[in-house]
């Protein structure tokens, strides 16, 4: 028997991230809790970046498909912490950036493994086009329409590309 607080989860896990359509707020990993007490539901999301513009919008499209399943007081919380990673893009979530011509982010640096080294020197990203697969791309912008992709272009199929960066 399904519990009302995996229904809801349900629901909101299917909600569609408004800047990344083609993936769900489950897959890009920024879903962390649901929680009800009868038709009253909480949720916790946790945002990619602590700027980013899409809160706004993706709380709302929560509340909204909640209350379309039958909860009608629903909270959408925002946890800061721990800070979102890119590594908790699902599998499923990074197969469909692909899908969609954008290249999912390579594994963020570990955590809880001391100090990260500051250089002043950018090192480049080996990023493999979502198109053919080559690793021969080139960054040609740090920031594409969102903060959190830059555009590449690939220099053997000689397509542009989203990259979603690694955080």
């Amino acid at each position: 028997m399904v519990t009302a607080t995996e229904s809801a989860w349900d629901v909101a896990a299917q909600v569609p991230d408004p800047e990344l359509p083609m993936v769900t707020l489950a897959d890009l990993g920024i879903l962390r809790d649901v929680d009800t007490d009868g038709t009253a539901v909480t949720v916790t999301i946790t945002p990619t970046y602590s700027g980013c513009p899409a809160m706004r919008e993706i709380s709302h499209d929560l509340r909204h498909r909640l209350e379309q399943a039958g909860y009608f007081d629903v909270t959408v919380r925002t946890s800061l912490a721990p800070a979102w990673s890119s590594d908790w893009i699902t599998a499923a979530g990074r197969k469909k950036l692909t899908a969609a011509g954008i290249a999912p982010p390579n594994p963020a640096a570990v955590r809880g493994a001391g100090p990260i080294p500051l250089t002043l020197s950018v090192r480049p990203r080996t990023v493999a086009c979502p198109r053919c697969a080559s690793t021969n791309t080139v960054e040609s912008s740090a920031f594409s329409a969102t903060a959190c992709k830059a555009l590449y272009r690939c220099r053997s199929c000689d397509e542009p590309f989203e990259y979603f960066k690694e955080i």
